[in-house]
């Protein structure tokens, strides 16, 4: 397998470099994957403890029908699990990747999961189904942890000229509307659900305009200073 080596925009590969180099990197991925894939299973019961974490006392006793439930069960949370352990490989940035599992798991889950088991509760016998349960809090961690790569998105979009800081901040109503409907699509789907999600979402992008910003205000620095150090 080809070694991976870092690539700069100054850089001129051939097509059949370009491939190689894809290719490497998908296999890296499908590797990484595949051993966090067994440490997942490998540590599938306490994987399976703390995603029950943020449900009440009185629905910590999951149940399940039909005799591969707890199987398939066991196998779809090891897979979630194991995307998201992923994405730094995938993203590279492990920080972003961290927050988003902190704030999914601490500050959106808890909320959520007693809003929508306390909401008319006198009128219902509420039995939490482990399939269900474990695919809402799998996707929500998986979702949160690909929407917070946001800001590296949109700086990677400004640093390649694809849009401009000033572009992004005079379109910002626009971007909020599209917050809006991603909170909305997003698992989860009440209200409360919906405005934690996007309160992130527009903070996220607040701060990406900020970074771009930062940024270019260095680039032009950089710019102004190289006729005075070719002078010299």
């Amino acid at each position: 397998m080809a070694r991976i080596r870092a690539v700069s925009h100054e850089d001129r590969l051939t097509l059949v470099e370009h491939l190689d180099e894809l290719r490497t990197r998908i296999v890296v991925c499908l590797v990484v994957f595949g051993i966090a894939l067994g440490l997942c299973f490998w540590q599938n019961h306490l994987l399976l403890e703390i995603a029950a974490g943020p449900l009440p006392d009185s629905h910590d006793r999951l149940i399940t029908f039909g005799v591969t439930e707890p199987f398939t069960t066991t196998i779809t949370v090891a897979v979630y699990c194991a995307l998201l352990i992923s994405l730094p490989v995938l993203f590279l940035a492990p920080p972003l990747v961290l927050a988003c599992v902190a704030f999914a798991y601490f500050l959106f889950m808890p909320p959520a999961v007693h809003f929508l088991l306390g909401f008319n509760e006198s009128q219902f016998n509420i039995q939490v189904r482990a399939r269900d349960y474990y695919s809402f809090f799998s996707q929500m961690m998986l979702a949160g942890g690909i929407i917070f790569e946001l800001p590296l998105a949109l700086f990677a979009a400004t640093r390649l000229g694809v849009i401009s800081v000033d572009q992004l901040a005079a379109n910002r109503r626009y971007a909020y509307l599209v917050i809006s409907i991603i909170a909305a699509a997003l698992p989860g789907v009440d209200p409360v659900s919906m405005l934690i999600e996007m309160v992130p979402l527009l903070v996220l992008y607040e701060l990406s305009i900020l970074l771009a910003r930062v940024f270019d205000r260095l680039a032009a620095r950089e710019t102004l200073a190289e006729p005075s150090t070719q002078e010299r």
